[in-house]
């Protein structure tokens, strides 16, 4: 154990954890439905109001990214970082137009996942099996960025029981966090995080809250902070003659993540386990309230740099640990800020903010491996009871999937891990958000569109050895740094369209579609 261990704050972060570990197993009681029903498990029932919905999606969407992530990022690479802004403005005004529909049609199929709609939409099991498939391997990696946000916090803690693990070394108290999360996610289900989500909200905007009024105070007002801050991280680059520079890189970052973010699995799972599509525009509405706390949550970036806290001789050690880097900006800051006891409730809202999102991440992952993977293909007779159990299992590994990757694939900007599920997830756009309002696109093209973009957005990520995401494309002799999940989309958008042309004219025709235009209102 380190012979620095802050006892205060670890003795606030156990008693908070361990409070919020009881809500997850009463959470089984909670709005209590048959837990051998995989609707019941893996969607609470779909009966959640506006104000539980509210909550579960603000702690599906604002994770450890929010918290870790996105500050690291500004602290190291300046105002692109500020993409996440825009991006989740962008997003709330597709929430409210596009995603009732895929209540709506969800609702009168019964579908838990997308896809299952894809696969009543076209009749194709290829194409359902790549959306599945897509997600959960989408998702892994964002499982794996909650994770970074409990070892930050761990190493802020002090706390340090090296344990190996598969020939891995991994911190003891990750390892507890990791149990306790995949216990009451296994007995809970839903429930257990939007129950959660309520206290993690409340955490984390009283921390935000503290560190807007105190942080600045102490640094001498934001005009301080703003000024201590290198003028190359304040503005973007200006274009040069021939190149588009970073201001390319923020548009398509920004539009990028705003299209992605709502095909992510766990995304989909908040959305159909609200009680109605009117909850759904009601929360489109207030959600922008959870982007202006964003844009505070990210200025701790500069903060940190006005601090100097990566001079700090305390923290010189984390700094230079490649399983924490610049991820460890936050907790250093605030260590520095506050006194232990608060740092103890500030932890626990980084820890409580980035299991909450983990939960349902796993839970979404299994949804759509016992949906389109086991009773598809394995076990297509397979009884309700034996559904709910097999994806609770599955909930298990995904979490375990999760773990290994930051395990043996540190990252020294864990926002990269959220970026590169979102090359993959995006391939299911043409299937899916597209999907929504026509039937006019090829399911074989739209197949043959995913592999495109697929492989091109995997190619790209791995000439820049996963470590960016902003590929650099010309065009007509113009350079044009572009987010790899645009870029590939373009791709895929365009083969699919181009082979529906031809496949629509050429072949019989597509499988019935089972759903019909009176289900999406």
């Amino acid at each position: 154990m380190s012979a620095h261990l802050n006892v205060v704050a670890t003795a606030v972060f156990v008693v908070i954890f361990g409070f919020v570990t009881i809500m997850g197993f009463v959470a089984a009681r909670w709005r209590k439905g048959d837990l051998t029903q995989l609707h019941e498990w893996g969607l609470g029932g779909r009966r959640f109001g506006t104000v539980v919905s509210w909550f579960l999606l603000g702690g599906d969407l604002y994770t450890a990214y929010t918290f870790i992530a996105l500050p690291a990022l500004l602290f190291g690479t300046g105002g692109a970082g500020f993409f996440a802004v825009p991006y989740s403005i962008v997003v709330w005004p597709i929430l409210y137009t596009v995603l009732p529909r895929l209540w709506s049609v969800a609702h009168k199929h019964g579908y838990v996942t997308a896809a299952d709609f894809v696969r009543g939409r076209y009749g194709n099991h290829a194409l359902a099996l790549v959306v599945a498939v897509t997600g959960i391997v989408a998702t892994m990696p964002y499982i794996a960025l909650q994770l970074v946000g409990i070892e930050v916090v761990i190493a802020g803690l002090g706390l340090h029981f090296d344990v190996a693990l598969f020939g891995f070394h991994v911190e003891l108290p990750l390892l507890i966090a990791f149990a306790i999360l995949a216990a009451y996610t296994y007995t809970s289900g839903l429930r257990a995080p939007a129950m959660i989500a309520v206290v993690k909200d409340f955490l984390i905007y009283a921390t935000v809250i503290a560190v807007i009024i105190v942080i600045p105070a102490e640094l001498g007002g934001y005009g301080k902070i703003f000024a201590a801050v290198p003028p190359q991280k304040l503005l973007l680059a200006a274009p040069l003659p021939g190149n588009l520079g970073a201001q390319a890189a923020y548009g398509t970052l920004a539009l990028g993540s705003a299209l992605a973010l709502f095909l992510y699995p766990h995304s989909v799972t908040g959305l159909l386990s609200s009680s109605s599509r009117q909850v759904i525009k009601r929360n489109a509405m207030a959600m922008p309230a959870y982007a202006f706390l964003l844009g505070l949550i990210a200025l701790m970036g500069y903060m940190a740099l006005a601090a100097g806290v990566k001079e700090m001789p305390e923290y010189a050690a984390q700094f230079k640990d490649p399983a924490l880097g610049n991820n460890f900006v936050v907790p250093a800051l605030l260590l520095h800020m506050f006194p232990s006891w608060f740092v103890g409730v500030a932890f626990a809202a980084i820890g409580v903010g980035a299991l909450v999102p983990a939960a349902i991440m796993s839970i979404a992952s299994a949804n759509l491996f016992t949906r389109n993977i086991y009773k598809e293909y394995i076990n297509p007779n397979c009884s309700p009871a034996r559904e709910s159990q097999i994806a609770k299992i599955v909930s298990l590994i995904v979490k375990l999937g999760g773990l290994i990757f930051i395990v043996g694939f540190p990252q020294t900007y864990a926002i990269q891990l959220q970026l590169l599920g979102g090359i993959l997830i995006i391939q299911t756009l043409p299937s899916v958000l597209i999907g929504l309002y026509t039937r006019m696109l090829n399911p074989w093209a739209l197949l043959i569109g995913w592999a495109v973009g697929t492989g091109a957005g995997a190619a790209m990520a791995a000439s820049l050895n996963f470590k960016v995401s902003v590929y650099p494309i010309t065009l007509f002799g113009v350079t044009i740094p572009c987010y790899a999940a645009i870029s590939s989309l373009l791709l895929n958008l365009a083969v699919s369209f181009v082979l529906s042309w031809v496949f629509n004219a050429v072949l019989r025709p597509a499988p019935a579609d089972m759903t019909a235009e009176a289900d999406y209102v």
